[in-house]
């Protein structure tokens, strides 16, 4: 190795070390390069467009709960890879995979606490798991937050994020649509509010069911909600779509939302709603 060489390896070197390829985070939307904690900071917001990032539930969870206030639900057990299934690898390799990835044990997690006061419980679905795929243990967390919801008498907020039915479960996967529409329809038996905050992306079997059927729905802004793709639904009825279909902004002027809000801004707008929710409950 000649001296220019080995000098040009020490700098290299010496870079790497100096500038982590952590210390920078690249906006999706703008792709403007932003320092990691300033994003951080800004809520997982990118400060240049408000392009709002992806966050899993433990973040979600201290952003919008009061502090110190809210605790995980444990995870109810359910039949893990119940068809066997295998593609390019083992659903049951998969599943360790995300596991470790996420260090969560499924797509979705449970906690109760308070929202400025506010008694409720929250479910967050983790994109990062999987895609937020629904099977059976995200079907069986979203009964489990509403029958809590029910005992402790407080409203349920579902923060969802999906690509949709998991695959690897089949049938069983499907199952959960209606699963979760008998849990909704007895917390409306029981008077029990449930409010839904759509983040990007939500899709598929999951938009064609718990997602879309709460008391009040909430979005984050220019996220992603759609049943199927779009290049579906153009090649079926033969149009462009509008540049803007399938977006929260899109979803509200077709009177599909009640509100979107920035994520800065969503605490204080889910104590609010929670407050003019269970006014019914304080004055009785």
């Amino acid at each position: 190795m000649s001296w220019l060489s080995n000098v040009r390896n020490k700098i290299a070197s010496i870079t790497k070390r100096e500038t982590p390829d952590n210390l920078w985070h690249k906006c999706k939307k703008c792709e403007s390069m932003v320092f990691l904690k300033e994003f951080e900071d800004n809520m997982h917001v990118c400060p240049k467009c408000e392009h709002h990032g992806r966050i899993g539930p433990m973040i979600r969870f201290e952003q919008i709960m009061d502090e110190n206030s809210w605790k995980i639900i444990p995870f109810s057990k359910v039949k893990e890879d119940p068809l066997k299934f295998k593609d390019q690898k083992k659903y049951s390799d998969r599943l360790k995979a995300a596991r470790a990835k996420t260090e969560e044990q499924d797509a979705w997690v449970n906690v109760t606490g308070t929202i400025e006061g506010h008694k409720c419980v929250v479910g967050v679905q983790d994109f990062g798991f999987m895609g937020g795929s629904m099977g059976l243990a995200v079907g069986q967390a979203f009964v489990d937050a509403a029958m809590r919801a029910i005992e402790d008498q407080c409203p349920l907020i579902c923060f969802t994020a999906s690509g949709g039915a998991r695959m690897q479960e089949g049938t069983l996967s499907l199952m959960q649509m209606p699963k979760t529409t008998v849990a909704i329809s007895m917390m409306r038996e029981a008077g029990i509010p449930y409010i839904v905050v759509l983040t990007d992306p939500t899709s598929g079997g999951v938009m064609a069911a718990y997602a879309m059927l709460g008391d009040v729905q909430i979005a984050e802004p220019d996220a992603t909600l759609a049943f199927t793709g779009r290049r579906v639904i153009e090649n079926t009825i033969r149009e462009k779509l509008p540049d803007d279909f399938q977006t929260s902004e899109y979803y509200l002027e077709h009177g599909m939302l009640d509100m979107i809000v920035h994520r800065k801004d969503l605490r204080a707008e889910l104590a609010r709603v929670m407050g003019y929710l269970m006014a019914w409950k304080d004055a009785a």
